[in-house]
């Protein structure tokens, strides 16, 4: 059995430690005193069993336990505070769609097309849910979700959005300084993404599939690829350019290809969509008019 949840009071009183930056900030937001936001800290720690702030520093920093935990709880309750507006939402008119993918596809593939839907459909309000890496499960409050995998999943229907494309991308200035300085790939910056999904393409897999050095685990590091794409726009080095997330910025001209050795993996991007999906019209409309997409 899973450990019991801690009560959703002290992770509020977490979350808004860690987003304010000190107690004091955030026992002024809840209307509490200083003291019943330590107390509510301090019962937390006890309930997970570890430290979760660094109290020696001030403000006091949080421990590796506590960015952990930052990371989960803040997404955690984003979705409530989500799922929540979409409730409301859905009782004032009805008339709106939901979908879910990782924050990287957000960001940088679906909002941009969103914007030509909702030209095109003024009438449809469209939500988006993001998570830092693949998509939650179809509930009452997704109607469709955006997913990176082999397809095979039984929550609702899975029809291919694209394939994948996965080559080197950075800058054009930091291109040109590898180019003038005779630095090849296996001896750049890398910047690695930190995922747990064994189907996401990582450095290594790459540099493998292409006969390079597999042992390149220096570089930066980063949680999502938005915050990777960021820095290869700064200049801080090569990442790994996924169609869904670079593609874009690619034809822009605000990334460029390091090279032309591309590595297409089996997996894709499907769009899953409700077994309600007749009763939801929005949603219906948004499914057809994603998938017609070139």
């Amino acid at each position: 059995m899973p450990s019991p949840l801690p009560p959703l009071r002290l992770l509020s009183v977490f979350e808004a430690v860690s987003r304010t930056g000190s107690v004091q900030r955030a026992a002024m937001e809840l209307n509490v005193t200083q003291p019943a936001v330590s107390q509510a800290l301090r019962q937390l720690e006890d309930h997970v069993g570890t430290k979760l702030l660094d109290r020696k520093t001030r403000p006091a920093a949080r421990t590796e336990a506590g960015r952990i935990l930052e990371v989960a709880v803040t997404e955690g309750l984003g979705r409530i505070a989500d799922a929540i507006d979409h409730v409301r939402h859905l009782q004032m008119t009805g008339d709106s769609a939901t979908v879910a993918c990782s924050v990287g596809v957000a960001t940088y593939w679906l909002m941009p097309r969103l914007a030509r839907f909702s030209a095109e459909h003024p009438q449809v309000t469209v939500n988006v849910m993001t998570t830092l890496q693949g998509a939650p499960r179809l509930n009452p409050a997704v109607d469709l979700a955006i997913r990176y995998g082999n397809g095979r999943w039984a929550d609702g229907t899975v029809e291919k959005l694209f394939d994948e494309r996965v080559v080197p991308v950075c800058s054009q200035p930091f291109r040109d300084r590898l180019k003038s300085a005779g630095i090849k790939l296996d001896r750049t910056t890398l910047l690695h993404v930190n995922t747990d999904d064994p189907a996401w393409i990582t450095w290594p897999t790459y540099l493998k599939n292409m006969g390079l050095p597999e042992n390149r685990t220096a570089g930066r590091r980063f949680t999502n690829y938005v915050q990777a794409t960021q820095a290869a726009l700064d200049g801080q080095g090569v990442m790994l350019g996924w169609e869904s997330i670079t593609g874009d910025l690619v034809r822009e001209g605000r990334l460029v290809e390091l090279n032309d050795l591309p590595l297409v993996p089996a997996d894709a991007f499907y769009l899953v969509t409700t077994p309600m999906i007749e009763e939801r019209p929005s949603a219906r409309l948004l499914a057809s008019w994603l998938l017609d997409l070139p």
